[in-house]
């Protein structure tokens, strides 16, 4: 209750703000559509909460919301810092430039509201399966939330159909999200040329300057002139232990400062590339100005506070070998394979992803240590000689390459370029997930070195997890280093991998603990037969927010499918005693089989309706099935008090037994997974 009240006072402080949308001059749209998707959700989560749960008994059957609430208020909080942000009081000009081409709206905090509701919302369910004191009532809840998962609705047609409003992605939102970017463009356009026309406040040189430059093309090069001559540029230090970065500050702005030197020419090709990514996960190159005279070149970008190997050092200290938190840890993770993913779609291939080349800061508001990560070292960055191209504070270069990268290495001249793929960049994520779970450089207690290290790499060697380490995070990494390039997943189903287990982990806040617990199944098999079903996901693509409600589902609806058979089937192993399994009230057995418990119903019907055709001994076959018929009213009284354990279930077994009741049994198969042709 205090989260959801938490929730309530970040609507009213953005509400407030509200009262003045028409005086926000920088991404007026998408700060409206930030407050209006957040006024939504909170509506479809407190009637959920209206529907399903009873206001006195919050203190003991409310539990299992605590967690995905404070999600829900850590996201709506870092989106009412963004229309803060948008809102202050600045030089405009300053504004402008450092927010006009900023889609953290959109592509970050609707991302993770998208993500976060679908938790929060099964969070409610889970309550209120529990909530109540009549049964009937209870089993009629569970019923419908049962069928709400029913693999009838995993049609993308079907399920806008059902569920576009319930998981805010209707098309009229799904417009907005695909259109706000280009509309707040285009007023900016209009305001610049207000203020160029203007008679009244005629612009200043700079400021016509500046008006050139927030409308021109962004891979066009500017002159130097417009940012190292203004009264308002100033160096203020260094970044790292090169000279090539800087950070300045320009118009009341802080940005980064890529000095290069030489011809322009040789990397206009990449300038005119990175000039057009915009991902809230990948730095942003913004502008590019140049000085031909002097043949040096400057690129603007994004400051962030320090690369994530300088942060993992500072956070696993010698003193204190401890690693992040596992929720930051696989947030961090989601992060740079959403960055990839995007990147991976505008066919950008990294080829050097490193630690050093991921760039961090800590979110505002956020006490848990999240962190705000990008990926840089894209410039260039396509193809190079990887040999050379990390810094040379790494100790070990070749930990981050796959061995494919190596074998091409040793066979060609140092002078030679190795082309970056798909596969590699998986490869060396894989790496950085290593370092993320254990606070250890991969390799860093290993006694080879240089070359020798080369050959274990591509000879099979991999660094070994903690003992303790969660399996179903280690399972994904060894997936993505896997000897086989083709064998490794792709970013987007690392990214969907991830969401999912993420929330896990918000849904269970026990997962610190020792024996923690798994999931129920493995979702990288969920993810194959989803792939096998969706032709779609198999291709690369940029991600449209709008999908995440739906894949978030379709993962859901097969973890309950085989959860719920595995569990009938170990029962049915093991129960098939049927004093073992009903005739001790204290025990608490997992479930018991649904062809065990209810025989055939065709078969009763044969029982209890004999054809007058038959012979008399019919008389004797009603009397038995009259008998079958008392077995299964006893056996149906006990089945309320039995209780599921299980954190995937997370419920009194009460609803999930009724729907048991009312479903015919499944076919039995030898192994708990989907097979193709049910997905089909």
């Amino acid at each position: 209750m205090e989260q959801l009240r938490q929730i309530g006072e970040v609507l009213g402080g953005l509400r407030a703000l509200m009262v003045f949308r028409n005086d926000i001059q920088i991404n007026q749209r998408q700060c409206c559509l930030l407050f209006d998707v957040f006024c939504l959700a909170f509506d479809v989560v407190s009637e959920e909460i209206r529907q399903h749960l009873r206001f006195e008994e919050k203190q003991t059957k409310w539990n299992a919301l605590e967690n995905p609430l404070r999600e829900l208020y850590r996201v709506m909080k870092e989106g009412e810092q963004y229309v803060r942000v948008c809102m202050e009081p600045k030089d405009w000009w300053g504004r402008a430039v450092s927010l006009n081409l900023n889609t953290d709206c959109v592509e970050f905090h609707v991302h993770n509201l998208l993500w976060c509701l679908p938790v929060v919302l099964e969070a409610i369910e889970t309550a209120g399966e529990i909530s109540g004191r009549d049964h009937e009532a209870i089993q009629k809840k569970g019923i419908i939330f049962t069928k709400k998962y029913e693999r009838e609705w995993m049609d993308p047609s079907l399920f806008l159909h059902r569920f576009a409003r319930y998981y805010l992605v209707s098309q009229e939102m799904c417009i907005r999200f695909g259109h706000v970017w280009k509309e707040d463009r285009w007023i900016l356009t209009e305001m610049i040329t207000e203020k160029k026309s203007s008679s009244v406040v005629p612009p200043t040189k700079q400021e016509n300057q500046l008006a050139d430059l927030l409308m021109a093309k962004r891979d066009r090069l500017l002159p130097s002139s417009v940012l190292v001559g203004s009264k308002d540029y100033q160096v203020r230090r260094r970044l790292g232990s090169g000279s090539y970065y800087k950070e300045i500050q320009w118009m009341g702005e802080s940005f980064a400062l890529r000095h290069c030197f030489g011809d322009v020419s040789s990397i206009s090709a990449e300038i005119s590339l990175l000039t057009t990514i915009s991902h809230p996960n990948v730095i942003s190159y913004m502008y590019v100005f140049s000085d031909d005279d002097r043949k040096e070149s400057f690129v603007l970008m994004e400051l962030m506070n320090k690369d994530l190997c300088r942060y993992i050092k500072e956070f696993s200290s010698a003193r204190r070998r401890v690693p992040f938190p596992i929720l930051v840890a696989v947030d961090t993770m989601i992060q740079i394979a959403r960055g990839m993913e995007y990147l991976h779609s505008r066919k950008v291939y990294h080829g050097d992803l490193n630690p050093s080349n991921i760039l961090v800061k800590s979110r505002n508001y956020s006490s848990d240590g999240y962190l705000h990560v990008k990926i840089t070292g894209l410039l260039q960055s396509g193809n190079k000689n990887s040999k050379q191209s990390t810094k040379q504070t790494d100790k070990y270069p070749c930990i981050w390459y796959a061995p494919e990268v190596l074998a091409e290495q040793e066979h060609l001249p140092q002078s030679h370029a190795v082309k970056s793929t798909e596969k590699a960049d998986v490869y060396s994520f894989a790496m950085i997930c290593f370092e993320l779970l254990t606070g250890k450089i991969p390799f860093e207690d290993d006694h080879l070195q240089g070359d020798k290290m080369s050959r274990n790499i591509r000879a099979g060697e991999r660094p070994l997890f903690p003992s303790a380490s969660p399996k179903y995070l280690t399972n994904l990494t060894k997936k993505c280093w896997h000897a086989d390039p083709s064998q490794r997943p792709s970013f987007s189903s690392i990214c969907r991998v991830l969401r999912y287990i993420k929330r896990f982990l918000i849904l269970n806040p026990d997962h610190s603990q020792p024996n923690l617990p798994c999931p129920p199944t493995d979702y990288l098999d969920i993810e194959m037969c989803l792939m096998r079903k969706f032709k779609s996901w198999t291709t690369v693509k940029a991600l449209q927010v709008s999908e995440i409600p739906f894949q978030m589902f379709c993962y859901r609806v097969l973890e309950r499918e085989r959860t719920s058979l595995n569990l009938r089937e170990r029962s049915s192993d093991s129960g098939s005693d049927e004093q073992s399994t009903c005739g001790d009230d204290n025990s608490l057995p997992m479930m018991i089989h649904e062809e065990e418990a209810f025989p055939d119903m065709t078969l009763m019907r044969s029982h209890s309706q004999p054809d007058i055709h038959e012979k008399p001994s019919a008389k004797v076959e009603t009397k038995a099935s009259r008998q079958i018929s008392q077995q299964l009213k006893g056996r149906a009284k006990k089945l309320p008090h039995l209780i599921l354990r299980g954190r995937s279930l997370k419920i009194n077994s009460e609803s999930h037994l009724q729907h048991m009741i009312m479903s015919p049994p499944p076919r039995r198969r030898a192994s708990g997974h989907a097979s193709d042709s049910e997905l089909s």
